[in-house]
């Protein structure tokens, strides 16, 4: 049975004006991942590479039209990794992608002590995690040269390096 977790969001379309809350759902996905390869693919552009982590990651979406999607992984010693996340393009810039990394957070905290992401040195994604709490904490040199098939660019800006950035989650207390 899926898991379901209803979080707040404030919405300042004239609709709610005063402020009223609308429920936004996050649950997890236990079979056919692969169902949302469309949107897996906006943040890995290689399926060969979704195929590595997509089976042994716990996958989680948000609400049922599918707004936005993320896969993690245990790497062990308390390490969570963000293997995947992603907003679909028409419900980009309103806060998605932060929910679900908040959600996940609060989710793993009691369970890992560090969640990590890794991205291409981008002007688009490193200040997203940066403003989502995540710092810098170590490179791996040529990851996206030498994994995958062809160049990928993003902001016009060819991906090398795979920067990795971390979270200290700390315990449910804090």
């Amino acid at each position: 049975m899926p898991l379901f977790l209803l979080l707040h969001q404030k919405h300042s379309s004239d609709s709610w004006k005063e402020n009223k809350e609308k429920m936004i759902k996050i649950h997890e996905i236990l079979k056919n991942k692969k169902d949302y390869i469309g949107l897996l693919l906006l943040a890995d552009e290689q399926e060969d590479m979704i195929d590595r982590y997509l089976e042994k990651g716990r996958m989680f979406v948000l609400d049922d039209d599918v707004k936005a999607e993320c896969v993690v992984t245990d790497e062990g010693n308390g390490l969570l990794e963000i293997k995947n996340i992603a907003t679909d393009p028409k419900s980009q810039g309103k806060g998605y992608g932060r929910k679900v990394i908040d959600f996940v957070c609060e989710k793993f905290r009691a369970d890992f002590s560090t969640v990590q992401v890794g991205t291409g040195d981008s002007p688009l994604t490193i200040p997203f995690y940066e403003k989502c709490g995540f710092k810098r904490h170590h490179a791996v040199k040529n990851f996206f040269t030498e994994n995958y098939d062809h160049p990928i660019f993003e902001a016009g800006v060819q991906l090398v390096d795979m920067i990795y950035l971390q979270k200290e989650l700390g315990s449910k207390e804090d």
